[in-house]
């Protein structure tokens, strides 16, 4: 192991005790150590971290540049209080600019729609049902589709209804309640889940026909294709992902509030913590995600400073 190497471990290990999501730095900083390793380097440098961040890349997306200058730019300000000569690359040379992708949001029509997909285009009666119960899982829940399919049985409390959610996005663990409606949807699962399929491998709510965890990979593609099938989003302009559900949760929610006359802004950081967002910056994103929810929001605005001119 190189020294550079060597570095990146502890960086890594800092970075991840402090609770920081690493996928980027995991996924992109060995390449950045092997580059420098290659050309001699024993830190890091503004002209080495460029170089490396222009090289071509096989995925080709606008912004894998950025991306990379943003994770050898954290490196850099770690090695920067170690070694002298360290170079910091500064935030103007390659600007990350974060694009947001508008939601999807679907409708409790597109729901049933996708439930009723699973139950007559899937042939195998445990995975129609697995499917079924999903898809109605995370629009009840927003829960993020990694969650979900990392539950195991004993994640379940049945009689108080709520879910244990494990070191999920962040590292962190967090409880979600759920109704009634929700809780007996999943005792019909489990108990149709035992019955087909009574040895399991995994101890996952889940199963997949292997008897093992559900796959992210294989749910993408089983979903997109419940989506084509149920003719959801042909139009849209944003092509309809799993993680739309988890939106359309969020949107929902506040648009109930909204129509109820609830205290928005007080209410947003429980939301926050239910959906297991770092800070409460990251859930004001939906007011502006949804024009239906932006129109109630301006509308309430406007009312109440009417009745405060009046």
């Amino acid at each position: 192991m190189s020294g550079l190497e060597q570095d990146l471990a502890n960086y890594l290990q800092l970075r991840r005790s402090l609770g920081h999501e690493l996928a980027e730095s995991h996924r992109l900083l060995p390449g950045f150590v092997v580059f420098l390793d290659t050309r001699g380097c024993t830190t890091i440098t503004t002209q080495a971290a460029l170089e490396w961040s222009q090289q071509p890349s096989t995925t080709a997306p606008s912004s894998v540049g950025p991306r990379r200058m943003t994770a050898a730019r954290g490196f850099a300000r770690y090695l920067s209080g170690i070694y002298p000569g360290t170079e910091v690359p500064p935030l103007e040379l390659m600007p990350h600019r974060q694009r947001w992708r508008l939601p999807f949001i679907y409708s409790s029509t597109d729901i049933g729609a996708l439930m009723s997909q699973a139950r007559c285009l899937i042939d195998q009666p445990l995975r129609a049902a697995t499917y079924e119960t999903l898809i109605g899982l995370l629009a009840a829940t927003g829960l993020r589709i990694g969650e979900a399919i990392k539950l195991d049985r004993t994640d379940v409390d049945w009689s108080e209804r709520v879910l244990l959610i494990r070191e999920s996005k962040f590292g962190k663990s967090r409880l979600v309640p759920v109704q009634e409606s929700t809780i007996q949807a999943l005792k019909s699962h489990a108990t149709l889940r035992d019955e087909l399929q009574p040895t399991s491998i995994d101890a996952s709510f889940f199963v997949s026909l292997t008897r093992k965890r559900l796959s992210y990979q294989v749910v993408q593609h089983t979903f997109r294709c419940l989506v084509t099938a149920a003719g959801i989003g042909a139009d849209s302009p944003s092509a309809p992902r799993i993680h739309d559900l988890r939106h359309s949760f969020a949107i929902q929610t506040l648009l109930g509030w909204y129509r109820s006359d609830e205290d928005v802004q007080a209410k947003i950081p429980s939301l926050s913590t239910y959906l297991g967002h770092r800070e409460p910056a990251s859930t004001y994103w939906y007011l502006s995600a949804a024009p239906e929810l932006l129109a109630v929001a301006a509308a309430r605005q406007d009312a109440q400073w009417m009745k405060a001119r009046s």
